[in-house]
């Protein structure tokens, strides 16, 4: 993946360790021989991580200098990953606090305390909806949401930082992660399936990309060690976009669900999601949230990461239908 010795004895501060994909993050770093350190937000998280710790949190300055003395490489996993959340004015104002201005406050920090390498962890969402067609990192549709909002704006002063100070820095734009212990749209639709709440999917020809939380590490650290992404932005995902039916029917047999002949057609979920919405709309519930979730499954979300591939050598070794095969794997 990288030279044996390039992370060895490497002072490397990882944000956001206690969450999904920054454990990854150590998990990945620490056979490697790095001196991690690592930002978390509660001292009670102290014996969850095993590692050089710092107390605090992206809206505090003097922690974020404080994790960033005597630090080489920074790889910044933290942030407020709610994409799908309602776009309150106080959810909104919270991914901008959080996604954008605590990216700039560690920037800084990481900037006075002279580091070399930051690689920030940032997600599709920061373009819009790419349609029915797959896009590569040219795809430039605004966000239409705050959360890519802030992220978009986080990643464009992370390039601007590395021109300005010489800094290596690279953004990687995640696909939906799923693993072990994942969480939001993606457990949510593994609970439906365990539970038998999803109706049998039809096939729309739809593709969805996703990506493995052991590759996003895999990429996180060739872009730490690669001197090709020094400025770059790259998509990462597996490789193997999915149709919702794919998904559907790969959960069915990993869980050992027998699925239906027979389908719902397309047609049918979303008026049935339309009429939900609009009985929610009635209660107060802002947007339409049936209708987002069903479009989760059956919409297009497809991303090409063929140029990380091709210019960092990254190889993902995981497919969804390998996880799920290892994850439920049969008595």
């Amino acid at each position: 993946m990288v030279t044996t010795d390039f992370f060895h004895d490497r002072s490397v501060l990882v944000t956001g360790a206690t969450g999904f994909v920054g454990r990854a993050l150590v998990a990945a770093l620490q056979p490697q021989g790095a001196r991690v350190r690592v930002l978390i937000r509660s001292s009670q998280a102290l014996a969850k991580v095993g590692v050089e710790s710092v107390v605090g949190d992206l809206t505090d300055s003097a922690s974020l200098r404080r994790a960033c003395t005597g630090i080489n490489t920074v790889i910044h996993a933290a942030g407020f990953a709610h994409a799908s959340s309602a776009a309150t004015p106080e959810q909104s104002t919270r991914h901008w606090t959080i996604n954008a201005e605590g990216t700039f406050q560690l920037l800084d920090a990481a900037v006075a305390a002279g580091v070399e390498r930051f690689v920030f962890l940032s997600s599709v969402k920061v373009a819009g909806p790419p349609g029915p067609h797959c896009v590569d990192e040219a795809w430039n549709s605004p966000s239409d949401t705050p959360y890519g909002q802030a992220k978009r704006a986080a990643e464009a002063r992370v390039l601007q930082v590395g021109r300005d100070f010489g800094l290596h820095t690279v953004n990687l734009r995640l696909a939906l992660v799923y693993g072990p212990a994942m969480q939001a749209n993606l457990a949510r639709f593994v609970r439906a399936v365990q539970r038998g709440w999803c109706p049998p999917l039809p096939d729309t020809g739809n593709r969805r990309s996703l990506v493995h939380v052991v590759d996003v590490a895999q990429a996180a650290l060739l872009a730490v060690a690669h001197p090709v992404a020094k400025g770059q932005t790259y998509l990462v995902t597996d490789g193997c976009p999915y149709s919702g039916r794919e998904l559907y029917l790969t959960l069915c047999q990993a869980l050992k669900k027998p699925a239906p002949h027979w389908v719902f057609p397309a047609a049918i979920l979303y008026g049935t999601a339309a009429l939900a919405d609009k009985g929610l709309g009635l209660i107060g519930r802002q947007g339409k949230p049936v209708h987002a979730a069903l479009d989760k499954v059956l919409g297009w979300a497809c991303y090409d990461s063929s140029r990380i591939t091709r210019e960092l050598g990254y190889q993902p070794e995981w497919t969804f239908q390998r996880f799920c095969a290892e994850q439920w794997k049969r008595p």
